[in-house]
Parts: structure tokens; sequence; C-alpha cells
């Protein structure tokens, strides 16, 4: 990764997550000047594997090649040479355990599949958006653990959840993995561009004829630029704007991040645990969801997502590790817990720079997904998966987004034939 920066380049990009590294790869294809800026330490955002806490590889952010078989990701990581572990990812299975009676796991599915198919009814018809709490009933059965779905799948409650935004989104089913992880692929995909770490941007003054990008290590100017963050770093204002872009900062405060959390356990007697997946309770949203020796390694994966896992990083550092050991020996036995040993946790929403983990529309905000991608004056693009409308919350989404608008960045500079032309050529 570079460690200088330049007076002046065609193009720059802020933040070097999955968008930002696709939209830098995509102009250095093009042979176009060109830096990333990226304020952490490391590269990659919200993919992140850390490989010195476990034996094994562990994805601390994005974890599952959603839509595999359409995924970008997916033809990056078989031209990369990365395996990929094709089997099913178990979801909604029990393995092992009492915690549901027979015939229990087939009511919860039927009563699911209602959920998402009045879900498809309501997104088609006319009329306002509404929560996606007007489609469950609080007091049926089987309702606690379809908000803890929602958790998981969006980082949020039913009642903080578009209804036309939740449908939007499009998916194969299609999940695959990557031992080596998926923090490692995108960190390999950035090899070789002019990323610059530890340079956060605070300031972006778009009000002459060069943008100017105000960091703690200078100035750096520009033709064009494309914004990568998080939406919360844009609501916030953390990344100020001059003159101010007061609709894609109200774009941005309508798609927070929700939270996803996880806890990794390794398990020093492998055999003491089934292989497959299990709910950590069936009658309560604060609950957590769990990978039992995934990859046959012997770790479990605790899931958290929600308002529950807010709490639980708002409780310290070790609530959410104590509380997955609570769930595991409830449903294994007490004698789980000597087995067991915590190695990582995550506190996404704790994160300064990103502040949660993927995000959502609010409701009545679908539309701001567009609106945050819009360009400005024909300068500044926006990217990253909160701007994709069918594929947000996904490192495959942010990466459509970036090599879209690298796209635009390309035909604002006049790029022709490979060359940029036109002033600053």
């Amino acid at each position: 990764m570079s460690r200088s920066l330049p007076d002046e380049i065609d193009v720059a990009v802020i933040g070097a997550g999955a968008a930002g590294i696709a939209a830098g790869r995509r102009l250095a294809e093009a042979g176009v000047a060109t830096v990333v800026l990226e304020a952490r330490d490391r590269v990659g955002g919200r993919a992140w594997t850390v490989v010195d806490r476990a034996p094994h590889p562990l994805d601390m952010g994005c974890a599952w090649l959603h839509s595999a078989g359409r995924n970008p990701w997916t033809a990056i990581a078989e031209a990369a040479g990365f395996a990929i572990d094709r089997s099913d990812p178990a979801w909604g299975t029990q393995a092992g355990g009492t915690l549901f009676a027979p015939g229990e796991i087939e009511a919860y599915r039927a009563d699911l599949d209602g959920f998402f198919a009045r879900l498809a009814e309501a997104a088609a018809a006319p009329g306002p958006d509404r929560p996606a709490s007007d489609l469950v009933d609080p007091a049926a059965r089987w309702t606690p653990l379809i908000e803890a779905i929602n958790s998981y799948i969006n980082g949020t409650s039913l009642a903080d959840t578009s209804i036309r935004d939740f449908d939007a989104y499009e998916d194969t089913e299609e999940n695959w993995r990557l031992p080596a992880g998926y923090g490692t692929l995108v960190a390999a995909h950035a090899e070789g561009l002019p990323i610059v770490t530890g340079c956060p941007v605070a300031r972006v003054d778009h009000s002459g004829p060069r943008i100017r990008l105000e960091t703690p290590r200078g100035i750096v100017r520009c033709r064009t630029a494309i914004v990568t963050v998080p939406t919360p770093v844009l609501a916030s204002g953390h990344l100020a704007f001059f003159p101010a872009l007061a609709d894609h900062r109200d774009a941005a405060a309508g798609l927070p991040l929700g939270v996803a959390d996880k806890v990794f356990l390794s398990i020093l007697e492998p055999d003491a645990l089934p292989a497959g997946h299990v709910f950590g309770a069936k009658d309560r949203a604060g609950t957590g969801s769990y990978h039992l020796r995934r990859f046959d390694w012997p770790m479990v994966e605790a899931y958290f997502g929600g308002p529950f896992a807010r709490d639980l990083e708002r409780a310290g550092p070790d609530a959410a590790a104590a509380f997955a050991l609570d769930e595991l020996a409830g449903l294994f036995g007490a004698d789980i817990r000597k087995v067991l040993k915590p190695v990582a946790v995550t506190a996404w929403a704790q994160d300064p720079f990103s502040g949660g983990s993927y995000s959502i529309a609010l409701p009545g905000h679908a539309g701001d997904r567009s609106r945050l991608a819009a360009p400005v004056d024909g300068r500044l693009f926006f990217a990253g998966e909160a701007t994709h409308t069918s594929a947000y919350s996904t490192a495959h989404g942010a990466y459509l987004s970036g090599r879209r608008a690298a796209e635009e960045a390309l035909a604002a500079i006049g790029h022709q034939n490979g060359r940029p032309c036109g002033d600053g050529a």
C-alpha cells in the first residue's frame, strides 16, 4: 500500500472497502491516474478476515458469497485460485439439542414462508411504504423467531425495516463460503492498487475548479472523486462537504446500518458438538444463530443481530460470549462450557469507521438508495452497498456499485480508448 499522497490526481476514491477497491481496480484497468484513501490501517472495510486469533481464518464481517452463481466475487475468487465451499449453509435447521419438538421446524418454516409471501404482496400494493412489523401478529407463536431472522438479515427490528426495500433485495438462494475468508479475497483484489491507508478524509471541498480532499496528511486535489464511505459517516457529518450536500446527508440518514455481530468459540473437543446449525431459542427475538463446525473446523460461529446485538455491545466485550455460552449450555448441557473457548468477538456498531454492519432502509426510505447514488455536478460520485437497490447489504452489491461509480468518473473526465482526454490528460 502506498504511503505518500499525490498533490494532483484525476480520480480520487474515498474508502478502500469492497466498493472502493472495485472502483480503484476499474480505474487502474483504464490507466487513469488515481489514489484510494482509506481511514483504517487495513483495506477491506467491513470485509475483514483475521488469521491470528485461531488456527483457521475468521471472517469478522461479511462471510457468505450471496447469490453466488452471479456474484462477481465468485469469478474473482476462482480466477485467483481461492477454494469455494458450495455446501448448504443449513439455515433454518436444528442440529441436535431438544429445542424443537417434532413438526415444529416445519411449522416455523411455513410461518416464515407466509411472512415472505405477505411481504411481496404488500410491497406490490399501491400506497405508502410500511414497516415490516405490520405483517406479523405480535402474539403469534413464531413471531419472535421471525423477528430474530429479520435481525440476522437486516440487522434491525421489523419495525425499522421498510417493506419495499426488503422485498427489493434479489437473492438466488445460492450461499457459498471461502475457507480462506471473504476479507482475504477482497484484500487480495486490492493488491497493487495505489492505496494510502491510515488517511481519513475529513472534508471534501468541491467549491472550486478542482476538488480538494482534506486529510491529516495533507491535501489531495482531483478532477473527480468517488465516495464509498458507510452511511453513518455521511449522515453524521464526519465526512463534511463544502458546499454541503443536504440531499445526500438526508438519504444516508434514511439508510442507517443495522448491526450483526459474531462470537467465535473454539471447540476443544470437536466431537462434543454436532456439525450444522442451531438457534439458541425459539420464543424470543434476542437469540443467537450458531454454525457448528463449519468446514469441519473445531469452531462455533455465533451470530447476533438487530437491537439485541446493540444491547450486547453496550454490555461490554464479554457479554456476547457469555450469552452464547449460556444458550449453547441450554441446548447441549452445562458440561459444554468446559470445551468451548471464546477467541474473537465483533462490535461493528462501535466501529468509528462504519457505525454498523450493513444498510437497511427505514420505512418510507426505500427510494433513498437511488438518491444516495446520484452524482453531484458531474464530479462527485457515490458508491457502497447502500447505493445498490437490489444487492444492498452485500459485498457484491458494494463491488457492483464501485464499478458503476468508476464508469461514471471515467465518463466525466472524458476517458477514451484507454486514456483520459481533455483537461488534465
